[in-house]
């Protein structure tokens, strides 16, 4: 059997695109994995980053999902202390109306944001601590066994979309074993507790009605293209994009001044959150993913094509695709 492969959009605006247009490229995205053959497409929920445009995940993943017919679509994820449960089981119930069996629902905890944006977002500074009771209220709105008396989630009430629990410690691995959930492990942008984690999930692991073995999806970054000078290239070009979102204060920098930055200190930074990357053609990505699916001990990987153009990262999307065609889960 070959390994799943899925997707993991951040709908990046480009310099000199525009939201629109970045909207426009992840339906082009969407399309292209699900001619490719990619199992799902998530999308991440995060505020206040300019250069991001999938703040409003559940409005995204709708609109995407007008523009493709079979691929599977959710949150990688909704960040639950954001909201309110019964909210996004009311989304999320709605999606599954729209696009029945294809309605994926990751949730993590971080605020996916600064702690002003926090507090735009009326957020409380606790609200974290309440995620796993969150968790089992939202559960229960989506299965119809509401744990809120006389409060349903229409639509959502028994539309069981399925959970995911996203993390990138050993929290989030506890939390998915005892529920009986899978397992997204944030290994694209947080590498460090990934092999613990796992290992802890797979051992602690607890059958539910969803679920009734261990499922590890692991997200891994890949620059896919057709000479290794081009993959190199456009790993360079996603060092500087990433110094310049993570350490540029809302600045628009050019590629001298993102160097700069990444010689002072933000290199360290971004090449840790890129340990987990696959560059080069073909058969080298094909090589370097083989790898690290047995690493993360994984049963889905869960790709952030990391290319800084929208035609560079249709092209690494095909070619992943093309190169891990047969390799075995």
């Amino acid at each position: 059997m070959q390994i799943p492969l899925s997707v993991l959009d951040l709908a990046p605006v480009a310099r000199g695109e525009t939201v629109g247009s970045s909207i426009a490229a992840s339906v082009a995205l969407a399309q292209r994995a699900e001619q490719t053959g990619y199992r799902r497409v998530w999308y991440a929920e995060h505020h206040n980053m300019r250069h991001i445009a999938s703040s409003a995940t559940s409005v995204l993943v709708a609109h995407v999902g007008a523009h493709t017919s079979t691929l599977r679509l959710g949150a990688g994820g909704v960040m639950l202390p954001n909201h309110s449960p019964l909210t996004i089981a009311e989304q999320f119930g709605t999606l599954e109306a729209m696009y029945p069996g294809r309605i994926d629902l990751g949730l993590g905890r971080a605020p996916g944001s600064d702690q002003n944006t926090m507090y735009a977002l009326r957020r409380d500074a606790n609200s974290a601590d309440r995620f796993p009771q969150d968790v089992l209220e939202l559960q229960g709105y989506l299965t119809g066994h509401s744990r809120v008396p006389g409060v349903d989630a229409i639509p959502g009430r028994g539309s069981d979309v399925p959970l995911y629990v996203l993390g990138s410690s050993m929290f989030g691995a506890g939390l998915a074993a005892a529920l009986g959930l899978p397992y997204a492990f944030a290994s694209h942008f947080a590498p460090q507790a990934l092999e613990p984690a796992v290992a802890a999930y797979r051992r602690d692991f607890r059958p539910s009605e969803q679920l009734d073995a261990p499922y590890v999806i692991a997200g891994v970054n890949a620059i896919a293209a057709d000479t290794p000078e081009a993959a190199r290239a456009a790993r360079e070009a996603t060092r500087r994009r990433l110094a310049v979102g993570l350490f540029g204060q809302g600045r628009d920098l050019s590629d001298d001044e993102a160097e700069l930055l990444l010689s002072s200190g933000a290199g360290v930074h971004v090449d840790r959150m890129l340990t987990h990357t696959a560059v080069g053609t073909p058969a080298e990505v094909r090589a370097q993913l083989t790898d690290f699916a047995r690493l993360a001990d994984a049963d889905e990987l869960i790709v952030a094509h990391q290319a800084p153009g929208t035609e560079e990262r249709l092209r690494s999307v095909t070619l992943v695709a093309e190169a891990m065609e047969s390799v075995a889960a």
